[in-house]
């Protein structure tokens, strides 16, 4: 293994693959045990191969993984659908900057991970996230022009052009 990426990110295109890297990243200043931490997790689950176990691990709830990959605790959120409502229950204490990052990210894995059952979940926490900004979720296909890495289309997306 030579990269620590999944094959189907490495399939998609580099907006897309640097959108899905740049919300990786925790956000600064929450609580060791907020709901934010172990959606990252599993996000991480989703798009990276665990190093400890040179795999990946498709379950939320595998009890492998180290701190970065490590699974979701069934005992408090036995579902994703818990974990995710339970973020938004408390989305007033994350930054909006890695809030949008992160609602982003739900988008490509809810509309374009390869597994029904990891795909399925982060869509409708997509979409549940634009329920609760007020707006209507991107389509796939405004999404894939928007980052495509296509200069035009992205600016025919409503960008602004550049300076």
């Amino acid at each position: 293994m030579s990269c620590v990426l999944q094959d189907w990110v490495c399939e998609l295109s580099f907006m897309q693959q640097s959108v899905l890297i740049t919300s990786i990243r925790g956000c600064d200043g929450l609580a060791k045990y907020h709901p934010s931490k172990y959606i990252l997790r599993w996000l991480r689950r989703c798009v990276l191969i665990s190093a400890f176990d040179k795999c990946i691990l498709s379950d939320p709830f595998d009890t492998r993984g180290g701190n970065f990959t490590g699974p979701i605790p069934k005992i408090k959120y036995p579902t994703l659908q818990h974990l995710f409502i339970e973020y938004l229950n408390n989305v007033d204490e994350v930054e909006h900057h890695f809030h949008m990052h992160l609602v982003h990210a739900a988008e490509i894995l809810g509309y374009l991970h390869p597994d029904l059952d990891i795909k399925t979940p982060w869509r409708e926490f997509y979409f549940d996230c634009c329920k609760d900004l007020h707006m209507h979720p991107e389509t796939i296909g405004r999404m894939k022009n928007r980052l495509g890495d296509s200069k035009g289309k992205w600016l025919s997306s409503g960008r602004k052009k550049f300076i």
